[in-house]
């Protein structure tokens, strides 16, 4: 499956992720900034999208043939770098960046994720934790002693788990009166279905037991 690395231009991961078994490495126009800080080896990106309205310096200028140019106000520059990522067909997305700071942006981030979930596997990563849409069924796997939440987007029906701490059992989660947050993993792998709606799943990265 094709598969690529997307760096946005939320806060940036204190350490930047292996590289190794991606197709497509991107950035946006934002994170190219702390990339750049960062030492990441720019020859490595495949592409850089956005308006570049923040781009002068004579470094930048040595990947100018990687720029992308989206000058698209109607959308974010996260959006657009997954249309150029859908449109080269990319499958699965890893993104780092969506998290943290102005929480007007990650939200924004999840309503852009929602948008392609129907033609990318999107998982964000931060230092916190991964999360994605699920689909109707996964199996969580290494997860044991791991927070695990399940956030409605926004009613999910009929959610049952098996290896969580406080199973569910084929209720409904809904974000004005109920969602399942700050629940953790009892074993190894975790079984989540669900019926109607969607589901954001957020998977710690350390032990929360």
């Amino acid at each position: 499956m094709q598969k690529a690395l997307l760096f946005i231009n939320g806060v940036p991961p204190k350490k930047l992720p292996d590289t190794n078994g991606y197709s497509v490495i991107a950035c946006s126009d934002g994170a190219f900034h702390y990339l750049t800080s960062k030492g990441f080896p720019l020859d490595q990106l495949d592409f850089i999208s956005g308006d570049f309205d923040s781009h002068s310096g004579s470094d930048e200028m040595l990947y100018a043939e990687k720029f992308i140019y989206t000058p698209d106000q109607d959308k974010t520059d996260f959006y657009k770098s997954l249309e150029i990522l859908n449109e080269k067909g990319i499958k699965e997305v890893d993104v780092y960046g969506g998290s943290g700071g102005e929480m007007d942006h990650f939200l924004g981030n999840l309503h852009t994720a929602f948008m392609f979930k129907n033609e990318l596997k999107i998982t964000f990563f931060d230092e916190y934790s991964k999360y994605f849409f699920a689909p109707k069924k996964i199996v969580l796997s290494d997860v044991e002693g791991l927070l695990v939440s399940l956030i409605p987007f926004p009613i999910t029906s009929n959610v049952i788990t098996q290896g969580l701490n406080w199973e569910l059992s084929g209720e409904e989660l809904s974000i004005t009166s109920r969602i399942g947050s700050r629940n953790f993993a009892l074993q190894d792998t975790v079984e989540i279905t669900y019926g109607d709606g969607d589901l954001v799943v957020f998977v710690g990265r350390e032990s929360y037991r």
